[in-house]
């Protein structure tokens, strides 16, 4: 992955897909990892020989050391989505780069591999945020499409946002889902059948004639495909 210091200066540049010549696109999972959930979503990557790119909150890999070493051991890409799941756009700009520096050196030290990806919590990005995510040797990635599992309104279809699905896409799933003890922000969500909405999310991709593959393997063939992404309007999800 491009280092960080590389990135045009542009405020709110981030990867929100791959240019590649390749039938794939980029699966990613966000708020891991957590027992009984993460176990299920890599069994169903394994089944379909699938890999994916696990965005996860330090306060939750440092519970769960086993569940991010196995991450890693199936063949899976791990990246930081914050020390905690608190929107970074609502906090001291002063503090954000120390917070995502020290986040991201925690999360190499508990994981052994190199960490240079970086989610916003709610893929809220101000420009604030953005110069502390670069600051701190990161690369912003969000994405193209994305799973509504966690949308507490009962007719919502979970993965009509697959209707925009193309070549090289980011897609963005979840292993879990962010708590208040997380620093999340207060959500309803109905019980989630983990193992189905994998499922869906890979049978969505294969119908599209796609391979399910995480970023870092994406970009070996391909690159970056940028967007500006700014404000909370761009994201109203998880």
């Amino acid at each position: 992955m491009t280092s960080a210091r590389f990135l045009p200066e542009v405020p709110g540049l981030s990867v929100l897909g791959v240019q590649t010549a390749e039938p794939v696109a980029v699966l990613t999972f966000d708020d891991g990892p957590e027992p009984n959930s993460t176990e299920v979503v890599l069994a169903e990557l394994g089944a379909a020989g699938a890999t994916a790119t696990f965005f996860v909150l330090v306060r939750r890999a440092r519970r769960h050391r086993r569940l991010l070493a196995e991450i890693i051991a199936s063949g899976h890409d791990v990246a930081l989505h914050g020390a905690d799941h608190r929107r970074l756009t609502s906090l001291d700009p002063g503090n954000s780069t120390k917070l995502l520096h020290d986040a991201r050196a925690e999360l190499e030290q508990l994981a052994g591999v190199q960490v240079r990806m970086f989610r916003p919590p709610y893929g809220s990005q101000s420009p604030a945020v953005w110069h502390a995510v670069v600051a701190a040797g990161l690369v912003p990635v969000l994405w193209e499409v994305e799973c509504r599992e966690w949308d507490p309104m009962p007719d919502t279809d979970p993965l009509a946002d697959f209707d925009n699905l193309r070549r090289g896409s980011i897609v963005l799933g979840h292993d879990a889902i962010a708590s208040v003890e997380d620093g999340a922000e207060s959500l309803v969500v109905s019980p989630i059948d983990r193992r189905a909405i994998t499922t869906a999310i890979l049978a969505r991709i294969q119908a599209a004639g796609l391979r399910a593959i995480s970023l870092s393997r994406a970009l070996e063939r391909g690159r970056p495909r940028w967007r500006v992404w700014l404000d909370k309007a761009n994201a109203p999800s998880t």
